[in-house]
């Protein structure tokens, strides 16, 4: 069947020039959303520390630093309270 009807226009197609929402284009949202999961990336690490140590000689300097923290957190517990060490003159 032949119709006198023009055919269906196409869609345009997506470029970097699309706007797609809030009037901003597509590139714009594309930067917003990296600069966003940068910030997001750059502050936890930030918060956690989470920096990787570049040599074995400093992997190895930061687990004898953490031992010998360990060894003087252990040593701590084994001393008694102040009041026990000292006698407090004209004390009953």
């Amino acid at each position: 069947q032949a119709t006198t009807e023009p055919p269906k226009k196409k869609p345009d197609p997506v470029t970097s020039e699309t706007v797609v929402i809030w009037g901003l284009r597509l590139w714009q949202v594309i930067g917003i959303f990296a600069i966003f999961v940068l910030a997001v990336i750059i502050t936890l690490c930030c918060i956690f520390k989470c920096r990787i140590p570049r040599t074995k000689k400093e992997i190895e300097a930061r687990y004898a630093q953490r031992q010998a923290a360990k060894n003087y957190a252990d040593k701590l517990e084994t001393v008694p309270p102040l009041n026990e060490l000292t006698e407090i003159p004209g004390g009953i």
